[in-house]
């Protein structure tokens, strides 16, 4: 296991603002458009409620209290009650317009991604750390709901209060809101700067979520790695650095939020004070009345957390901003070509006369390879004949592995083209093509469900027992009616709960439960025991007997089940024949095999 903190993902290609980046989510938005409007307008209603409040007040104060009239305070303080009451209302009835929407769009926000990332290639899959992925589809994702549930509403709301309330206060006495206009420059360049400095934290700090996120994936899935070689401290002290660093952002952050906070709420109140001041002065010198100055500082009271929620509210926004910006960088991935051309191209299309599977000047570079770097494949001819077994034999390094993904497009390639019974997969439709193609490689990969799921994902939407049986007879698998539930035992994460060479073997089944036209096995023997290879070889010889088949083959036995070898060497196929053929006119296919004869003894 490694030590070192996991490479971060790639990098935006290009900084957005935060409002453009925020914009890319109204397609998701304008479904539930009506609803959120609603929510929008019911929220401006309440808070404008609470400027109301301070005209109750002043009616209070210059009348029934100036006239001693005790019915007439009980009827004003039945009319804030009664506005009370109303405002708490309406804001609980703008959080139930949202509340179900939102998780509607965060929903859908996750599924477009989960489906974007099935889609992806290989190669960008090889990139990316896992933990950055799972921390875009989980952190990321919640916090783009929260910001939709209140920010992104009471920006818009604590706006238009200010803007009334403003109105209000200058209706009052221009003059003491004139006082309270002034620090709205010094507020408007505090808030940039600090836009700007947050969100470059706020990346830095999802990013490293992301990175922790991949070691604990990392950690977990490889637990028996860890424990075997005493890794244990090294793990947690590869942890301890990403967490610590981790912290030190999030502090940053506090710092940041912190000092806006209190940048905005001291300059308000500095005004506030001075405007109480001259107006105190003024309703002494008989120039304002009382209850004017009782409205106009319940006024400006009122107004106090619409700004000073904006340090708080721009923070959340730029943290959904950030989270929007590392969505949209998977979104916005290219694809896996669908493949094949339009219909009347693919029918004018010459169709090769070679049947079975044909490389024909096959190179491959992986795409992020240097520049300098030789190809993996260079130049590649072989022909595997209609119902014909070829084992691909090599040195390790040698490009086999590489060489047996290019048939389903996992990988694309550089140069040259691949043809299934003379025709060229680059024109054929992935679906069409991998419903061809059935591959079983050298790592196992279960899912975390049933051993019939596992298997029968291998086949067609119709298959069903007797297939499965069928495939777990090839496999050798009867291990599998042993389990606590046959078939229906749910395998656990990873197939970690079998054996090697028993999710081998499940694998191998789900490979061959299709009965596909073309077979591509990679080294799919590997974790069995001689006497249990016996026995698959044995099955697998009438499987192969009725289709195309690719076997990367390291044991003579593997080899056997061809009918014939090829050699590749350096990205090249060297040479092609009979095993004994290769036996006798290849020196280094000899020298492989009598090193794989000497493992099997």
């Amino acid at each position: 296991m490694p030590s070192s903190p996991p490479p971060p993902a790639p990098p935006p290609v290009a900084k957005r603002s935060a409002v453009r980046s925020l914009l890319r989510l109204w397609p998701y938005l304008r479904p539930v458009r009506g609803r959120f409007f609603a929510a929008a307008f019911v929220a401006v209603v309440a808070s404008c409620l609470s400027l109301v409040i301070p005209l109750v007040l002043k009616w209070m104060v210059d009348g029934p209290v100036a006239d001693r009239d005790p019915g007439g305070v009980w009827l004003g303080a039945l009319a804030l009650l009664g506005l009370g009451i109303t405002e708490a209302v309406l804001f609980g009835l703008r959080r139930w317009l949202v509340a179900r929407p939102m998780t509607a769009v965060e929903a859908a926000l996750r599924r477009d991604l989960y489906q974007r990332l099935q889609r992806l290639p290989v190669a960008f899959h090889d990139r990316w750390a896992s933990g950055q992925l799972l921390s875009r589809g989980t952190t990321d994702l919640s916090l783009l709901r929260m910001f939709l549930v209140f920010p992104l509403t009471f920006l818009f709301v604590n706006a238009v209060t200010v803007l009334v309330g403003f109105v209000v206060l200058l209706w009052q006495d221009w003059g003491l809101g004139l006082v309270l206009l002034v620090p709205v420059v010094p507020l408007i360049v505090g808030c940039s700067l600090f836009e700007t400095r947050y969100s470059r934290v706020a990346r830095a700090a999802q990013d490293q979520v992301g990175d922790v996120t991949t070691v604990v994936e990392e950690s977990v899935l490889g637990i028996r790695v860890v424990k075997g070689f005493g890794r244990h401290r090294s793990q947690a002290r590869a942890f301890a650095v990403l967490a610590e660093r981790l912290r030190g952002t999030e502090l940053r952050k506090a710092r940041l939020l912190a000092s806006i906070w209190a940048f905005i709420t001291i300059v308000p109140e500095l005004a506030i004070g001075a405007s109480l001041v001259l107006g105190t002065v003024r309703v002494a010198d008989g120039e304002l009345s009382a209850g004017t100055l009782v409205a106009f500082l319940s006024t400006a009271l009122a107004l106090r957390w619409p700004v000073e929620s904006i340090g708080f509210l721009l923070a959340m926004s730029q943290e959904a901003a950030t989270a929007t910006e590392r969505y949209f960088e998977v979104m916005d991935q290219a694809e896996e070509d669908p493949g094949g051309p339009p219909a009347t191209a693919a029918a004018a299309a010459p169709r090769d006369a070679r049947g079975g599977v044909v490389f024909e000047g096959v190179s491959f570079r992986y795409p992020d390879a240097p520049p300098d770097a030789p190809p993996v494949l260079r130049g590649v001819d072989l022909h595997i004949r209609p119902g014909e077994t070829m084992a691909l034999v090599g040195a390790t390094g040698s490009g086999k592995t590489t060489l047996t993904a290019l048939v389903p497009r996992l990988h694309e390639l550089t140069s040259g083209r691949v043809l299934l019974d003379g025709e060229d997969i680059a024109a054929m439709p992935r679906e069409r093509l991998r419903t061809l193609v059935a591959v079983a490689f050298e790592e196992p990969t279960l899912f975390s469900a049933s051993v019939r799921e596992n298997v029968l994902m291998g086949a067609g939407a119709g298959a069903g027992d007797v297939e499965l049986r069928r495939a777990l007879d090839v496999a050798q698998a009867g291990f599998v009616d042993d389990l606590p539930q046959g078939p229906a035992t749910e395998v656990g994460e990873q197939g970690l709960s079998l054996s090697g060479g028993q999710r081998q073997r499940l694998a191998l089944a789900r490979a061959v439960v299709g009965a596909p036209r073309f077979l591509v096995l990679d080294d799919p023997l590997s974790a069995l025991d001689v006497h249990t290879e016996a026995l698959v070889e044995a099955a697998l010889r009438e499987v192969l007997r009725g289709t195309t088949a690719l076997v990367v083959a390291h044991r003579p036995s593997t080899v056997l089940l061809a009918d014939r070898v090829a050699l590749l060497s350096e990205g090249r196929i060297t040479a092609v024949g009979t095993h004994q053929e290769l036996l006798r006119s290849s020196t280094e296919y000899a020298w492989l095999m009598s090193g794989a004869e000497g493992e099997e003894r």
